[in-house]
């Protein structure tokens, strides 16, 4: 079976040799610092400065978090079988909340939970190729 990112923009270009998924890209502000994700022309912020590739940590915290219990608007594409309800936040990195799936279950999650940038099926195209979405999952102890 093949697969593909979603939106490969999203992500660091290198391809990853030790399994790990392919990172977060971001940009930041020469001007003022700030970050942002997904990458953008201008500083929302100062709009003075040049904004330069930012490569995203792979852990953050869950800032905040709810469950998306109806499909969203177009262009969501449902999975095989329909809309099932799934977990989306914010997931702060630091610099940056990013806004993610959160793979994680009812009974795990919370605000300050510990989470590591994962890639999940989003859906699958005519051809039967897997689309893969970033998310992030529980961080397990001693993972780097």
């Amino acid at each position: 079976m093949t697969s593909r990112l979603i939106d490969e923009s999203l992500f660091e270009s290198r391809e990853s040799a030790d399994g790990e998924p392919p990172r977060l890209v971001g940009a930041r502000c020469s001007g003022c610092g700030t970050v942002v994700f997904p990458r953008q022309d201008s500083c929302p912020r100062c709009s003075d400065g040049v904004m330069a590739v930012r490569v995203l940590p792979v852990s953050g915290r869950v800032w905040s978090w709810t469950l998306q219990a109806f499909p969203p608007k177009p262009p969501y594409r449902a999975p095989v079988g329909g809309h099932r309800p799934y977990h989306v936040g914010y997931v702060d990195l630091g610099e940056v909340l990013v806004e993610a799936l959160l793979a994680v279950p009812r009974a795990e999650i919370r605000i300050g939970l510990p989470v590591r940038l994962t890639t999940v099926p989003a859906y699958r195209d005519e051809d039967g190729t897997e689309v893969l979405t970033f998310a992030f999952r529980p961080e397990r102890d001693g993972e780097r």
